[in-house]
């Protein structure tokens, strides 16, 4: 557990300010909307990740105005869950309207943060995020263990735009997942 921490903490620290150009993060973002849980729908490979599935991220209010991490996954290879403990903060202050700009700083050992930026977020209900620390890293996140065919290829569509290599990402498996097969519908 402790040496996923601290590989977590190394790759996020390693790739703070190598954003991909053009790359910025969302603003207006409501704190209070963000806070719950979240499933990890797509990410591009990492070692602190390698062989999970049903991953999750839930973020609950500090008591000192941050916000508490739970990143959760199962394990296949070992057969067991793994679970990370950090800390995140918005790096700008509210705006007047209480919202935020969508970059925090995040971290899972110690004094060492890595960046967090929200660069899509479905801002009306809240249902879909896509977030990036760097350009080696992109997570689709999704409310629900299933992100529907339009709104993923959009994304995906969108991260490709700003760089980022699409043809590796991992989608990850959730509990309870229907596999869907696009076009099988469509009679040419």
């Amino acid at each position: 557990m402790k040496r996923l921490i601290l590989l977590l903490t190394l790759c996020l620290s390693a790739c703070m300010g190598e954003m991909p150009k053009g790359v910025q993060a969302v603003d207006n973002v409501d704190a209070q909307q963000y806070l719950g849980t979240w499933y990890e729908i797509a990410r591009l490979d990492h070692r602190f990740e390698r062989d999970l599935e049903q991953v999750t991220a839930n973020y609950s209010l500090r008591d000192d105005g941050g916000i508490k991490v739970i990143n959760r996954g199962y394990n296949v290879k070992n057969k067991e869950w793994k679970e990370a403990e950090g800390k995140a903060y918005f790096v700008e202050p509210a705006h007047k309207d209480g919202t935020y700009n969508g970059k925090l700083k995040v971290s899972f050992f110690g004094p060492f943060y890595g960046p967090y930026h929200i660069i899509a977020l479905d801002k009306t209900l809240y249902n879909y995020a896509m977030v990036t620390s760097g350009k080696e890293y992109l997570w689709i996140l999704s409310r629900t263990p299933q992100l529907t065919y339009p709104i993923k290829q959009e994304l995906m569509s969108q991260a490709k735009a700003l760089g980022y290599a699409t043809e590796n990402l991992i989608f990850v498996k959730q509990a309870n997942q229907v596999e869907y097969e696009s076009g099988r519908h469509v009679v040419h």
